[in-house]
């Protein structure tokens, strides 16, 4: 049988509301990078950190509205991962900017979470104990 290796995760693809207000947040508010490729259009708007990132495309309004709230099959939310140190910075960023999040402690990890201008969930995420106890650990 034929197989694969992943490298990483490329992007996330979301439709937004409105790309440029969008665009802003992400740039504003999380730090990522814009980059328009002239080659596709007017979208996707790539926001990207290094070599991750989200795609950008416009949401089609006149198409029913999906319940955020539900639990049925769906992204639930998409995270990014930051050192201890950029973790601390994110949350003073956010307060900051008046942006509500929501705190959590996942053991191995801590992590922020608030939604983008749609109410998409960003997540934050750090590692607060050894790499090998959760990384290493979960191949053995």
């Amino acid at each position: 049988m034929t197989t694969f290796q992943i490298e990483h995760l490329d992007h996330v693809a979301i439709r937004v509301k409105d790309l440029v207000i969008s665009a802003k947040w992400y740039q504003d508010v999380l730090g990522l990078t814009r980059y328009d490729v002239p080659e596709w259009g007017q979208f996707p708007i790539f926001m990207m950190a290094g070599t991750t990132g989200l795609a950008l495309f416009p949401a089609k309004l006149g198409d029913p509205e999906f319940d955020r709230q539900s639990r049925n099959v769906k992204i639930d939310h998409f995270a990014f991962n930051v050192t201890n140190e950029n973790f601390e910075q994110a949350k003073t960023r956010y307060e900051e900017l008046g942006i509500h999040y929501q705190f959590q402690d996942h053991f191995y990890f801590h992590s922020i979470y608030t939604p983008d201008p749609d109410g998409h969930t960003v997540e934050l995420t750090t590692l607060v104990k050894e790499r090998a106890s959760f990384y290493e650990d979960l191949k053995a």
